[in-house]
């Protein structure tokens, strides 16, 4: 019964998705759908960019693990992103009519920053897919009950994502989106309230969280561990920042306005309920706290099995039916940003260049094209990866941290800034953090914060550099 639930889930997913591409009439509808989304479905959008697999299935069991300071990056840093972004990006991101962020960098500094940071912000996607792409995999293989292995399961949610993304692009991942919002609050919202009553209530389980010191945010050590606190907040609140997905959703806005607007609301409604997946499973451990032991298990991934067995072990099939519907939702609408976002990059900043006189009619054929290579390549990465997914969000935002987040800061802000000191920028950034991380991984200043500090350095010395000139 289950099953069939979920295979006529993706199946209405699917029809979504190809119905929304009827809208797709040039490259602008499939990249930005056209410009034209109202405040509901902008905010819908930019909330989908985070709740995904990790929200429900990886942050959840990181707070039961470490507590709120072991989620500070997600979804501390995220939300933050979202909300700086907001403030300070969507107006400029907005009036510059981009079709994508790479363009940014070649309107600001030139070509070698337009290739060299398209090419950097392409790979760092291929963790954050991956993460989507192995939790729908985990889904598959938990739901059969080891019949369908995880690599399998990884095989066919990357089949069944790539195939309603392919014809709409940003038209079919925003109707998607407006759908699996819906289903993911609805459906979570009453999991919430069935799991909690059987835990005991909210005081029950709030009190076990204090018990346990979950609500402790502040690292306790000295400077390393303040150190890389800070740097693990910093990794998401600005290095993900200069991404594609961020950026279309923005722009995918009907107006300024709405821009603004839908990043805040977004950001604001991602942070309060992906506090809803935590309370479940800390309501689930208090149920069966055998499935604590996952907590620990020599494979970090199985950690993330914690939610999805104690829903098929301890619950009837109308909960079961939501919590998997929620989970799909949650994993389909971010998957499908994550692939839509690096091909429009890749597409428009790295193979569009080497054709100026390319139709727009070729243009969305070579979308589609590099969709599918993309796809193939985060399939990849996910089959050979060990990390659990929260683990994979984060390294995906390491490299722009330290080599794109400065030239676009100071590409809006600062106007000395120059196209010698964003390459110096880059250059200073990626290079100080490869060192570091592979000289001294442990030591007490982390690699990406060397690598931040190292990029604000090559802006101000190669702007100046190049102003004396």
């Amino acid at each position: 019964m289950l099953i069939v639930f979920v295979v006529l889930y993706l199946l209405v997913t699917i029809a979504i998705g190809l119905w929304a591409a009827r809208r797709v009439h040039n490259s602008k509808d499939y990249v930005l759908a056209g410009r034209s989304l109202p405040l509901y479905m902008n905010t819908a959008t930019v909330f989908a960019t985070w709740f995904g697999a990790e929200s429900v299935l990886s942050v959840s069991v990181e707070f039961s693990k470490s507590g709120l300071g072991g989620i500070i990056a997600d979804p501390f840093g995220s939300s933050m992103c979202l909300v700086l972004v907001a403030l300070f990006f969507a107006r400029a991101f907005y009036r510059m009519d981009l079709l994508t962020i790479g363009d940014f960098y070649r309107k600001r500094y030139g070509r070698t920053m337009e290739l060299g940071t398209s090419v950097i912000i392409v790979v760092s996607y291929l963790g954050w897919t991956a993460a989507q792409l192995t939790a729908l995999g985990l889904v598959f293989s938990t739901l059969t009950d080891g019949a369908i292995s995880l690599s399998t399961g990884i095989l066919i949610s990357g089949t069944v994502v790539l195939v309603y993304t392919l014809w709409g692009g940003m038209w079919s991942v925003a109707m998607t989106d407006l759908f699996q919002s819906v289903m993911i609050i609805a459906g979570l919202g009453a999991i919430a309230w069935v799991v909690g009553d059987m835990a005991g209530g909210s005081g029950k389980i709030i009190a076990a969280a204090a018990e346990g010191s979950r609500f402790e945010l502040w690292p306790r050590g000295g400077t390393k561990e303040w150190l890389a606190f800070t740097t693990a907040f910093l990794t998401l609140a600005i290095g993900s920042i200069p991404q594609q997905d961020i950026f279309q959703r923005v722009t995918s806005a009907r107006n300024e306005r709405i821009a603004v607007a839908g990043s805040l609301l977004g950001g604001l409604v991602y942070f309060s309920f992906v506090f809803v997946p935590i309370y479940i499973v800390s309501a689930a451990l208090l149920v069966d706290p055998s499935l604590g032991a996952l907590l620990n298990a020599e494979d970090a991934r199985d950690m993330q099995r914690i939610l999805p067995s104690f829903i098929l072990g301890h619950t009837p099939m109308w909960i079961k039916v939501l919590f998997f519907g929620a989970l799909l939702s949650a994993i389909l609408s971010t998957a499908s940003g994550a692939i839509i976002a690096p091909t429009s990059l890749a597409t428009e900043n790295i193979v569009r260049p080497l054709s100026p006189r390319m139709s727009d009619r070729q243009f969305l054929l070579i979308l589609r094209v590099m969709l599918v290579s993309f796809t193939l390549a985060a399939l990849l990465f996910a089959l050979n990866s060990k990390q659990t997914m929260y683990d994979m969000v984060q390294n995906a935002y390491t490299v722009t941290l330290v080599a794109a987040v400065v030239p676009l800061a100071a590409g809006i802000y600062w106007k000395r800034a120059n196209n010698t000191g964003a390459v110096f920028s880059s250059l200073f950034g990626l290079v100080s953090w490869l060192i570091a991380a592979f000289t001294a991984p442990e030591a007490t200043v982390p690699p990406p914060l060397v690598g931040l500090v190292f990029s604000l350095l090559g802006m101000v010395v190669g702007s100046l550099l190049a102003t004396q000139k």
